[in-house]
């Protein structure tokens, strides 16, 4: 096993700690009233976010991309960075934090942590993960695929987002 298949394996990990913050943080939101927004899109991010790390292994094996030494270095530097962002993200929503849009009707906007200075840090941490991910290892094709279908959904997650933080009471209907 290569250094950057546990990059990969890391990175995977990551997301499944994710997705366990995530369960306990929709059963606290839920208790409080919480309204989910913009489910029929959940099962696409779920996909696109397991087929980049696919996609990162799969490229390297079968298209024997050579590691790029400091492209690759320098794209580690940022695959680590975003894994610090993303749980700043998480650490400064605390309970709200989700990977599903759930707002607790109520509660004031988020303003510190990134949020004092970004809309929608964690959506930088993703899409800087989904290039320097795949880049780390020269999978370039990987990369440029991931970044366009991702940009493609977030533009779907952040009108979502955006309209349930300003409607909570009315995010339901728009689901």
């Amino acid at each position: 096993m290569t250094w950057y298949t546990l990059l990969v394996l890391a990175v995977a990990a990551e997301r499944l700690a994710e997705l366990v913050v995530a369960r306990r943080n929709t059963r606290w939101s839920r208790a409080r009233g919480g309204v989910e927004a913009g489910s029929g899109h959940y099962p696409a991010m779920v996909a696109l976010h397991t087929a980049l790390l696919v996609g990162c292994l799969a490229e390297t094996g079968f298209a024997d991309r050579p590691f790029p030494p400091v492209l690759g270095w320098a794209m580690v530097a940022v695959v680590l960075a975003a894994q610090g962002l993303r749980w700043w993200c998480v650490r400064t929503l605390g309970p709200r934090w989700n990977t599903r849009v759930i707002v607790v009707p109520g509660l004031p906007r988020v303003a510190g942590g990134p949020y004092r200075w970004l809309s929608h840090p964690n959506y930088v941490a993703v899409a800087a993960e989904g290039i320097a991910l795949p880049l780390a290892h020269g999978a370039w094709l990987t990369a440029l695929v991931f970044t366009a279908l991702n940009a493609a959904l977030l533009t779907v997650r952040i009108r979502c987002e955006d309209g349930a933080l300003a409607h909570p009471a009315a995010a339901d209907a728009r689901a």
